[in-house]
């Protein structure tokens, strides 16, 4: 996501470097490679001029600040103007003062309208609201079928009243049911349009006048570019706005449409998707948005991410097991797909701070480490799980299990010798100790799945690894080859 116009941003920034101070000449060089950036990433015209104008006011204005270089006083002053140009702050959904709450979803065909509508249900659910979804859509094939059964995976209600009724019709019958049976919030999902199409336009506009929605979102999908602009604008025009979804986030997105919605439309961007799945959905957060775009990471939606998926009292139980080293492969596995269920190895990583020029490739080997993995503790047995010290007595065990999980008793020597080394390593940080960087299974430089650095089953050092040879603890008697006591 976006990772083309980080790069732009930071070549625009090199130009200042070794700079003494930012002023009219040198900040020039650099606001043309943002401009260059911009118009890569399909941003629209009108936008880019006001937003270029803008950052060289604030720019050629800007005190110098002690002890910050040009180049990183630039840097803020871009970041404090992506976002505004994008909203400044997150905008929450409106909430009506008598239940229920009325969102028309509204947009272009093939934007992601019908998932949208189920990820905003279950956000809400999370949130302890009570969702209604209404399936309004009466021309694309199976379009009810598809909104129910993700209404079906996610415990959310729809209503129908099938393809024979008008939308308008099915929209107030949908609204009234949820005011009638105490819905919190009720969804109407609605056809996909083009603003070149009068007659469909014309009856979004009667869908909005039977339903009296306190908010009307526009589903955009984030790949389109430029073309936002427009869309919004006509949508906007003769529907009237409230706010914009971005979906396809995960995918080749060039950021035209993040930063040219909010200064076209005045509508505020709510919220953004992340991926296919139902969960993928993330209230949009201007600042978060704009320190991504600039490579900064945003620690904030991790710890967010994080924070859905792990019990403040299963934390304490890790901790424990942490400090007294008995961490074992069930608690391994249980921490991978606790990952897992956060997103893709490569999305978390590029939200950690610095991590953002990790080569696509090779997260996608980490990740395939990460499975190979999973795939030999899935044939050890309960007993071996929870003793990993039955592995290291009995070569005859990791036989077996190389064999069960098709790999070679060298892989499962090597996961058991690094995973011995991660949990001395553990134990030392939660005691509060500097240990030597021994490497966690899936893991380089302390981070999940990174292959070629130490400590990586299968790879030596690499280019992220250390070339000294890590501690060793002192060799027990009758050591086995490879293994140290565990």
């Amino acid at each position: 996501m976006f990772d083309e116009l980080s790069q732009r941003f930071e070549d625009a920034v090199k130009s200042l470097r070794g700079q003494d101070k930012i002023t009219e000449s040198n900040v020039e060089g650099a606001l043309k490679q943002v401009r260059r950036a911009l118009l890569e990433a399909d941003v629209s015209l009108e936008v880019i001029k006001v937003f270029i104008e803008d950052v060289r006011q604030r720019a050629v204005g800007a005190e110098v600040v002690r002890g910050v270089s040009p180049d990183q006083q630039f840097i803020q002053l871009v970041h404090q103007a992506l976002v505004e140009v994008m909203g400044g702050a997150n905008a929450p959904l409106a909430k009506a003062e008598a239940a229920p709450t009325v969102i028309l979803m509204a947009g272009l065909q093939g934007a992601g309208k019908t998932t949208a509508t189920a990820k905003l249900g279950l956000h809400l659910k999370e949130q302890g609201r009570r969702a209604l979804m209404v399936a309004a859509d009466v021309y694309r094939p199976a379009a009810i079928d598809q909104l129910r059964t993700l209404g079906e995976q996610i415990d959310v209600e729809v209503f129908s009243l099938g393809t024979a009724a008008k939308p308008e019709e099915i929209a107030a019958a949908g609204v009234a049911k949820g005011r009638a049976e105490g819905f919190d919030v009720v969804l109407v999902d609605t056809a996909g349009r083009l603003q070149i199409d009068t007659g469909m336009m014309e009856e979004m506009v009667r869908i909005r006048a039977a339903a009296q929605p306190d908010e009307v979102l526009l589903v955009v999908d984030s790949m389109i570019g430029q073309e936002a602009a427009e869309l919004t604008r006509a949508f906007h025009d003769q529907v009237g706005l409230t706010g914009a979804v971005l979906t396809k986030l995960d995918g080749d997105s060039r950021g035209g449409a993040a930063l040219s919605i909010r200064q076209v439309s005045g509508a505020p961007i709510k919220f953004i998707g992340t991926g296919e799945k139902v969960e993928a959905l993330q209230p949009f957060h201007p600042e978060r948005m704009a320190s991504r775009i600039l490579g900064m990471g945003d620690v904030l939606t991790l710890v967010e991410k994080a924070s859905k998926e792990v019990e403040l009292a299963d934390m304490e139980t890790m901790q424990q097991k942490l400090q007294e080293a008995t961490f074992d492969f069930s608690d391994f596995v249980q921490q991978m797909r606790m990952i897992k269920r956060m997103g893709s190895l490569g999305g978390l990583m590029k939200l950690i701070p610095g991590m953002n020029k990790i080569d696509d490739g090779m997260l996608k080997q980490g990740e395939s480490q990460l499975k190979r993995i999973e795939a030999m503790i899935g044939s050890m047995t309960e007993a071996e799980r929870k003793q990993p010290q039955l592995l290291a007595a009995q070569p005859s065990r990791r036989r077996r299990i190389a064999a069960g999980s098709g790999h070679t008793p060298a892989d499962v020597d090597k996961v058991l010798a690094d995973f011995q080394k991660m949990r001395g390593m553990m134990q030392q940080m939660t005691q509060g100790g500097l240990p030597g960087m021994g490497g966690m299974p899936g893991m380089g430089g302390g981070f999940p799945g990174l292959p070629g650095q130490q400590g990586m089953p299968g790879a030596g050092p690499g280019r992220g690894g250390s070339s000294r040879k890590p501690h060793r603890p002192a060799k027990p008697a009758k050591k086995r080859k490879g293994f140290g006591s565990l």
